[in-house]
């Protein structure tokens, strides 16, 4: 502890900032226009101390925060000779502003207090549409990082309280939803308005030297108790691989290899063996790579361990300049929060698992839903299929949960209210239940993923990224099973609203003009974890009761 900080003084210090990082988040999601943030959360707020140490992230979804000062850093790079009081900055570049990829913009406002800089208060979010060669953000047939968007280096968007038009105009006209773009940018600005009053309180009653003096205390506590957790681990040497069999583009094999290192109270995470980056969108940078490897840190180990950039101090990360999990540019990769990232997560979990079975952890299903887009009612839309996200992977306590979204957010991604969006989007929903002999068997089963059918009833344009399709992807552990793999197929529909007939096998990438369709899906699996038959007969009982199972499958491949 940092010499004469009362230890009581920095817990309280790092409530009050994660309070103040939540109160972002409630008034981001209660002012954005877009179903993405109001109802499903696909936003982070994050606060750091004036040299772009991550202090709090305890709002949103770990992708998004794991990599925050990256990009305050960046901010201070190009703006620390010129900071002042009222101005607001916006990026989203991942290979000149600390961006992880170009839909998350990060809006960052500086905190003075009496003319000294305290902190920085911050939202990252995924934005409806930022141009490129396919509406919704995401272009699985992007080669370039060009196809994707627009890029963003640190910009001043608000210069001494004042809007800066010309740049608000250049956004907009950038934008197949320029409506919701509007909106959702005031929000993250209110938010972040709301971030830095509440900051500027905390240096007015400490004062800015002790606001200084307990920020960098909540660091040092991090990292004590990270290599605590370190110190409890063996020493050793694990590996693991994951495989690809495409670029998006086409056929292409490709590995992500990690070799982990723990020695005392260090540990280095080392990609080197990955292969070089892939034409197609699902190449990573070097901060969206940090940010998964943290979040599977801190995810495998207690739930009590700080989560500000402190924790990490003990980590060495390797990973090889021009390889997929650190690109150079122009490598596409707006799918690098999803995949790779997954793929990363399972690699350290898959070697932690390893060194300490007692906390083995099981893949998770990778999701297959996309975006569809188009125009009704006069107007653009933008459509998640949320509802099919996959199943999550088991623990040694506990089955995983039948549905839980992407992994890279841990849960904290919410399915939208199905009667808003079919009064907000041409969607009727059909189908959204639990799927029967999805989840991989285990003593603790998997999530068993979801069967989801809606019809689209417009003409639209489907932008495809199922990494979930196919193989299961959801490894068991420690005699566990892996989880079933992901199906989609789409029906068109007739003048009548019923379906023709033919069937089209949706592909695992790709963007397919159809006009109205009825898409079913069956999304992953998780994994299991431990001999199957371990599992307690009243649980294997209440699967059966409840369609979970098919009966007498339960400790078998299914």
């Amino acid at each position: 502890m940092t010499a004469g900080v009362d230890p009581v003084a920095v817990a309280l210090m790092q409530a009050r900032l994660d309070h103040l990082c939540r109160h972002m988040g409630w008034v981001m999601t209660r002012t954005a226009r877009s179903p993405i943030f109001s109802q499903s959360h696909d936003f982070s707020c994050f606060a750091t101390d004036p040299e772009g140490t991550l202090v709090s992230t305890a709002d949103g979804i770990p992708i998004h925060t794991g990599g925050g000062g990256f990009a305050v850093r960046a901010i201070l790079r190009d703006f620390g000779h010129e900071l002042a009081s009222g101005d607001v900055y916006l990026l989203n570049d991942p290979y000149t502003a600390g961006g992880n990829h170009l839909p998350d913009w990060v809006v960052a406002r500086p905190v003075f207090h009496r003319g000294g800089l305290v902190g920085f208060c911050c939202n990252r979010a995924h934005q409806s549409d930022i141009g490129g060669g396919a509406a919704g953000t995401y272009n699985p047939e992007a080669t370039e990082i060009y196809h994707e968007g627009i890029r963003l280096p640190p910009l001043k968007l608000v210069q001494a309280g004042e809007m800066r038009r010309d740049l608000w105009n250049l956004l907009m006209v950038n934008t197949r939803t320029p409506e919701l773009l509007d909106g959702d940018l005031r929000a993250m600005l209110g938010s972040t308005e709301i971030g830095a009053a509440r900051m500027e309180e905390l240096a007015a009653t400490e004062g800015p030297d002790r606001c200084r003096e307990l920020f960098t205390a909540i660091c040092e506590h991090a990292d004590r108790r990270f290599r605590a957790e370190l110190a409890e681990l063996p020493d050793g040497v694990w590996r693991a691989e994951e495989f690809w069999t495409d670029d998006c583009i086409g056929p292409h094999e490709s590995r992500l290899v990690l070799t982990l290192t723990i020695e005392g109270e260090r540990i280095t995470v080392d990609f080197t063996g990955t292969s070089p980056q892939v034409r197609g969108f699902k190449n990573s940078s070097w901060v969206n790579t940090w940010s998964a490897v943290s979040m599977a840190l801190a995810a495998f180990l207690p739930p009590d361990l700080p989560r500000n950039e402190g924790t990490f101090r003990a980590v060495e990360m390797i990973a090889p300049e021009g390889t997929i999990l650190n690109a150079r540019p122009p490598a596409a990769m707006t799918m690098n929060t999803v995949i790779p990232a997954h793929e990363i997560i399972h690699l350290v979990w898959r070697c932690l698992s390893r060194a300490d079975p007692d906390r083995a952890l099981a893949g998770w299903g990778k999701n297959l839903f996309g975006v569809t887009s188009g125009e009704w009612q006069g107007r653009p839309f933008v459509l998640y299929h949320w509802n099919a996200a996959a199943g999550g992977g088991a623990t040694t306590d506990r089955d995983g949960f039948n549905q839980i979204g992407h992994l890279i957010a841990l849960g904290g991604l919410n399915l939208p209210n199905v009667e808003f969006t079919e009064a907000t989007y041409p969607v009727r929903f059909r189908r959204q239940e639990f799927r029967t002999d999805g989840g991989g068997a285990g003593e603790f089963r998997g999530g068993t993923g979801i069967e989801y059918q809606a019809d689209v009833l417009v003409p639209a344009q489907w932008s495809f990224r199922g990494e979930g399709l196919g193989p299961p992807s959801g490894h068991g552990e420690a005699g566990g099973e892996a989880g079933a793999g992901g199906e989609m197929f789409l029906e068109p529909l007739d003048p009548d609203g019923r379906p023709t007939g033919e069937v089209i096998e949706a592909p695992r990438y790709g963007i397919r003009h159809l006009g109205p369709v009825r898409v079913t899906a069956r999304s992953p699996g998780g994994g299991g974890v431990g001999d199957p038959a371990r599992r307690d007969p009243r649980l294997t009982m209440a699967d059966e009761r409840n369609g979970i199972v098919t009966p007498g499958t339960a400790g078998s491949d299914h």
